[in-house]
């Protein structure tokens, strides 16, 4: 009877991290939702590293999505992890994550996204001194010179949507571009938003965004929620996505975190 007990023991797979911890199918914690975000979080998406405050635009999303899923605040707990455990194969110690994860084909493979809750639009920088420093509009931008690592979306955009009288300066790669706005071989430099907030606050001395372009929708990264594969909870919280969409809620919390908050206004 030992034998044969130990032999049913040995071919039992072992509960799954999720199943393991919580009373509630799918849920890593009872009662609690329990959600990802990097270490550290930065500005704006999380402001002062610290989400659970509900300041910064993937902090408010997230406390918007436990909402939808019938979480009060104080229900939701936060954990941290590097970008690349968070869609690594495998449990999870999160019901969900966030930190800018775009939604591609390959990391479908390895976890469950949501449904979009964020599509990057482009961006204008440019650094102190430039002849683009006072630029309000996409009017101030077309006699000055605007660059764009080619074969991108920055650079059709501004083929498209800017067009400069100069036409759109092209470079190898945007580390070329930063070097030419750097040394005011151009005056200002398109990337996508999330590339915006890191070169201006981490790479560019006086580094400063001048604005959003309006979005030109398919045509940037689209940023998803990572839950587990095959998670139970995964309709459920893409049907909270698509209803905080539906609600105008994510359009919202996109103008008060990216565009005021971050001084990243939409030109016109």
């Amino acid at each position: 009877m030992v034998a044969a007990l130990a032999a049913c023991a040995s071919t039992s797979p072992p509960p799954s991290a999720s199943s393991a911890s919580s009373g509630l199918p799918g849920f890593v914690t009872a009662g609690k939702l329990t959600i990802g975000t990097g270490q550290p979080a930065y500005f704006p998406w999380v402001i002062d590293d610290t989400p659970q405050s509900g300041k910064g635009f993937e902090s408010a999303v997230a406390y918007a999505v436990a909402d939808k899923l019938g979480f009060a605040k104080k229900d939701v707990v936060w954990v941290r992890s590097t970008f690349d455990q968070a869609i690594a194969p495998g449990d999870k110690d999160f019901d969900f994550n966030l930190q800018q994860f775009s939604i591609t084909d390959e990391r479908k493979a390895t976890v469950d996204f949501s449904p979009s809750y964020y599509e990057t639009t482009q961006a204008v920088i440019t650094i102190k001194g430039s002849k683009a420093e006072n630029a309000k509009s996409i009017s101030d931008l077309r006699g000055i010179l605007i660059g764009a690592q080619t074969g991108t979306t920055s650079f059709d955009a501004i083929e498209k949507q800017i067009k400069p009288t100069a036409g759109a300066q092209a470079f190898n790669s945007n580390d070329d571009a930063k070097l030419a706005l750097k040394s005011g071989t151009i005056d200002a430099l398109v990337v996508d938003l999330p590339t915006a907030f890191y070169l201006t606050g981490a790479e560019l001395d006086g580094g400063k965004i001048i604005g959003q372009l309006p979005k030109k929708s398919g045509t940037g990264d689209q940023f998803g929620l990572v839950l587990a594969k095959g998670s139970p909870l995964t309709k459920k919280v893409a049907a909270a996505v698509d209803a905080l969409r539906a609600d105008g809620t994510l359009d919202r919390l996109a103008t008060t975190w990216l565009a005021s908050s971050a001084d990243a206004p939409v030109l016109k």
